[in-house]
């Protein structure tokens, strides 16, 4: 069997990781071509170490409350040098009303925070009244909470929580593909509050009766990385590849052969490739275009896949040049401060070795789905932007020592409404078209832990339970 990849990002990678794993076990043989675009593996990820500093092009770890990365780095023997985030970096805050807000982590400090007025508190507490959605509404983030939480809470707690995740507006983004187990919840227990409750008995019934417990239902773990930064996992990755990696290779063009099978177009010389089984692990974007011979329905759907851009700044200071004490993760920006920034993350205080020795590193994110216009400005004026927004949030009074910025003009991929139909037309194609199949982040999640997750599934479909 002939297999090729595209794409050798940390989803190209990974699959191709899963491929050979489930070829060893079952005692088969495939060959394996890796197409790559660039001149290096890894994709956004990407660790960049200057003046002593150590920062992130692309993201910045993953969440060690699902086992897919953890045991994908236990398999490459990487889990020893595994980095968990400091304890003060379970402290985060919401700029909102002028101020920063540390988010509420229990009752009792969510009655006493200000980050909400009272009457948006009482709002919250009428969401065990509201009735749930159809199942079958694909409706938008903002819909959801303004229509169970109320406006104050979808301004302060879950536009910045889409701001942090995706880089995108609630008002386009589709709740139950962005956050589905959000949507299972209010579907099964009818709203979040009575899923929270009932969680809660079933977990105390399952302790009671000597079981395992149930995990929580929202969002947890803790944010993991690695001394040298997270790109020791996909330097693992490829170290671990035993196929044809090709680099500065782009595939330009595929073909279905009217047999079964394909054929690819890649490099300079465009010299066709003969696979059994294509997938793409490529940008959704890219994808369009080299898939569009297969069939016109694929970049139909594909380019219904929008991309927000996003410029990341990263600052080296001392923490004598701020005006707030760096004692925790750090901040998402309420949706009507009118900053550009959309949150910075307080990287020296998540993991250590991020800055020199009596230095600390800030990491900013300026543009996403809100605000298509920052990312595109001249890297100085997006510093400028930048460096001004945290003048007034967190009273940075110099100017910053080191100066980073990274231009991401097309960075995280939108999951907006009628996404899950664009998955199922997806389906239908690798239905129709037997040896196609789509991998990485455009799809069913954009984190490290869901391009693990994404790649054992496809590598599972591909070679099936044999």
């Amino acid at each position: 069997m002939r297999i090729a990849v595209a794409g050798a990002g940390l989803s190209g990678l990974s699959l191709c990781h899963a491929l050979q794993e489930k070829l060893e076990a079952t005692g088969r043989h495939a060959q394996i071509a890796l197409f790559e675009s660039e001149g290096r593996t890894g994709g956004k990820v990407q660790s960049i170490k200057d003046d002593g500093y150590l920062v992130e092009w692309g993201p910045n770890g993953f969440l060690n409350n699902k086992p897919d990365t953890l045991e994908l780095c236990r398999k490459l023997g990487i889990d020893d040098l595994m980095l968990p985030s400091n304890d003060a970096a379970r402290k985060r805050y919401i700029y909102a009303g002028g101020e920063l807000h540390r988010l509420p982590e229990s009752p009792p400090s969510f009655l006493k925070s200000r980050l909400l007025p009272w009457s948006a508190k009482f709002r919250l507490m009428g969401e065990l009244f509201i009735p749930p959605a159809p199942p079958d509404n694909d409706q938008t983030l903002a819909e959801f909470a303004r229509r169970r939480l109320g406006p104050m809470a979808l301004e302060r707690l879950i536009g910045p929580m889409a701001s942090g995740v995706f880089g995108g507006d609630p008002e386009t983004m589709s709740l139950k593909s962005c956050f589905p187990r959000i949507h299972e919840l209010e579907q099964e227990y009818g709203g979040l509050f009575r899923a929270m409750i009932m969680l809660a008995n079933k977990k105390r019934k399952e302790k009671k009766a000597g079981g395992e417990a149930s995990g929580p239902a929202g969002p947890g773990g803790i944010l993991t990385s690695f001394e040298g930064g997270l790109e020791v996992l996909t330097r693992a990755l490829q170290a671990a590849f035993k196929g044809d990696l090709l680099l500065d290779c782009p595939v330009t063009k595929v073909e279905a052969k009217p047999g079964g099978g394909f054929i690819i177009h890649a490099g300079a010389s465009g010299t066709p490739v003969e696979a059994d089984v294509f997938i793409t692990a490529a940008p959704s974007y890219a994808a369009s275009k080299f898939l569009a011979p297969v069939a016109p329905a694929i970049p139909d759907t594909l380019d219904k896949i929008p991309y927000a851009p996003m410029a990341i700044v990263c600052f080296g200071l001392t923490e004598d040049d701020l005006g707030v004490e760096l004692d925790g993760f750090g901040f998402l920006v309420g949706l009507k401060e009118r900053r550009k920034v959309l949150g910075t993350l307080w990287d020296s205080s998540i993991f250590p070795g991020r800055a020199p020795v009596g230095k600390c590193s800030l990491r900013s994110m300026a543009g996403g789905g809100r605000d298509i216009e920052t990312p595109y400005l001249p890297e100085e004026d997006i510093a400028r932007i930048v460096k001004n927004d945290l003048k007034d949030i967190m009273g940075l009074h110099t100017e910053p020592e080191f100066v980073k910025v990274f231009r991401h003009e097309q960075a995280i991929p939108q999951y907006i409404v009628g996404h899950s139909r664009n998955l199922e037309r997806l389906d239908g194609m690798e239905a129709k078209y037997p040896g196609l199949f789509f991998a990485g982040n455009a799809y069913r999640g954009v984190g490290i832990n869901d391009c693990v997750r994404e790649a054992y599934r496809v590598a599972e479909k591909v070679l099936g339970g044999k």
